[in-house]
């Protein structure tokens, strides 16, 4: 150190569910990176080595605290095309959105998303952001075990056998293996093209211009002004005050509120031990607030949504379990990542991005290597849904950050995977948390989750790890709800993260062991000049 240079202490945090994600994070801050740095960065990274959860082709949500103690939400959710036309999907596809296939395509928000991050408080160029993406893609980088047991889940067996899906995850034949070297060239040119051009390529230019090429030979209705006009909707989060906290989430079109409604309901109901003798009353909680959710859950640009109605309303004030027979011949397995972040600066990063089902639409285009989400199917075609699909609307989205404050300061970072069950999962998360527990204990935990969380549930399975208490099972038994016994750590049960930061400002965090992930805290010097 000169005579003209300071040392400051600096911490950040970070946890993924890759460990090659987390690195990435990691080397973002040691190259005196932010929070919201240490964020895209691992983002980046997990859309070349995590494709089966998310890709450059999927959605991001995320909310953003900076130094000012603000909160934010970036909302990179993208909307169905201009052209799209309700009548002709209902003819095409008999009045049920398809699963998968290019009608299922929405304008991909990410890379805007990571745009609107970047501007909220950056210390690094773009092209540093995506360097280690690029080399992941270039170089190759070893199949994780997650990929690779989805890569032979029968839920994938309509993707192999098309050209573009086989080129990329069944070379020569045979389907990747964990552990061998996945290499993805044309993903590594697009990223090496996004670094020199920056995140407008991705929906004007060259770039775009060839992704909508691709949509629209295999069908799709996208054109350019879909990507050239889009972008992410900024707003503040949804709160509510929780046991000394404050806790915020995403707004619709994002499901966030069935999290703040089970919380606020908590304490209006006196539940003192939702995770034992309680947690039969819990999950009927969030049973009704996931009625609600697929009743009134819709873009707010399209349709009236009253917020503050769905979070503070009384519990039994609006019908919500009328869907309990509803059953749906396949549920999303893979779907999305969620990531964590905090820096002793004051900036944080919860983060989630998606390519909805396992590898989303199937389809990747193969001059630029970009495999697009599914997002589109959680559209209604139903006239009289408050989410039947239209021209620029966003469908109802189960992506949801979560962070909580306290006198203003961060004291958890929450993100994870799960689908319909994110809610749920960020809620067990947090009260394990506030009962004591380290945010390693706390995403390693035995987890329940009622609804259509796996195939052949209906609205009202729980779905349960084997290692439940006694308690907490003996409550589920006494429910009277169907109960599907899971085992232990299940993948679909979520891929939780969490960083959780004391009031001297000391972090811990942590990820969960259902995924390939790994949590960092560092803790160094950097120089400043005097």
């Amino acid at each position: 150190m000169t005579a003209s240079q300071a040392s400051t202490s600096f911490t950040g945090a970070v946890a993924t569910p890759h460990a090659l994600a987390t690195e990435a994070g990691v080397h973002a801050y040691r190259d005196g990176g932010s929070a919201i740095d240490a964020a895209i960065a691992a983002a980046a990274v997990l859309t070349v080595i995590y494709p089966h959860n998310v890709a450059l082709g999927g959605d991001l949500i995320a909310l953003v605290r900076t130094p000012d103690g603000r909160i934010q939400c970036v909302n990179g959710s993208g909307w169905a095309g201009t052209h799209t036309d309700p009548a002709r999907m209902r003819e095409t596809h008999r009045g049920r959105m398809p699963m998968r296939g290019v009608d299922t395509v929405t304008v991909p928000g990410g890379v805007r998303g990571w745009q609107c991050l970047q501007r909220q408080g950056s210390r690094l160029p773009w092209e540093r952001l995506l360097e280690p993406a690029q080399e992941a893609a270039a170089g190759g980088a070893p199949v994780p075990l997650s990929l690779a047991a989805h890569l032979v889940d029968s839920e994938q067996a309509d993707l192999f056998g098309t050209s573009d899906f086989d080129r990329v995850f069944a070379p020569g034949g045979r389907r990747l293996r964990e552990g061998e070297v996945f290499r993805q060239p044309e993903l590594a040119e697009t990223f090496r093209v996004l670094r020199q051009e920056g995140p407008d390529c991705f929906y004007e230019g060259d770039l775009a211009e060839s992704m909508v090429a691709f949509l629209r030979s295999r069908g799709s209705t996208l054109d350019k002004g879909d990507f050239a006009e889009f972008n992410p909707e900024i707003t503040d989060p949804v709160s509510v005050s929780f046991r000394g906290l404050t806790v915020s989430s995403s707004p619709p079109n994002t499901h966030g509120f069935v999290l703040l409604r089970a919380l606020r309901a908590l304490d209006a109901l006196g539940i003192t031990d939702p995770l034992g003798n309680d947690l039969a009353t819990m999950i009927r909680i969030f049973l009704h607030g996931n009625g609600l959710r697929s009743r009134l859950l819709a873009d707010p640009r399209h349709v009236p949504v009253d917020v503050d109605k769905l979070v503070n309303a009384d519990l039994h004030s609006l019908s919500g379990t009328d869907t309990a027979s509803e059953r749906v011949p396949q549920v999303p397995h893979g779907d999305t990542v969620g990531i964590a972040t905090a820096d002793g600066d004051g900036y944080a990063v919860s983060l989630i991005q998606s390519v909805y089902w396992a590898f989303g639409s199937g389809l990747i285009a193969p001059e630029t290597g970009i495999l697009f989400h599914n997002r589109g199917s959680s559209f209604s075609l139903d006239e009289k849904s408050a989410n039947v699909i239209a021209p620029r609307k966003r469908p109802a989205h189960t992506l949801m950050p979560t962070m909580t404050t306290q006198d203003a300061a961060v004291r958890h970072v929450l993100s994870t995977m799960g689908g319909q069950g994110q809610p749920q999962i960020i809620a067990q998360l947090l009260l394990r948390i506030i009962a004591g527990a380290s945010a390693e204990a706390a995403v390693s935990a035995p987890r329940a989750i009622v609804g259509l969380q796996f195939d052949g549930n209906t609205a009202e399975t729980v779905s349960a790890e084997a290692d439940l208490t006694v308690e907490a099972r003996e409550s589920l038994q006494h429910s009277g709800l169907p109960i599907k016994t899971m085992p232990m750590h299940t993948e679909a049960m979520g891929q939780a993260n969490a960083i959780v930061i004391t009031s001297d400002g000391s972090m811990t965090a942590a990820s969960d062991p259902r995924s390939d992930g790994a949590a960092s805290v560092v803790n160094y010097a950097r120089h400043r000049p005097t």
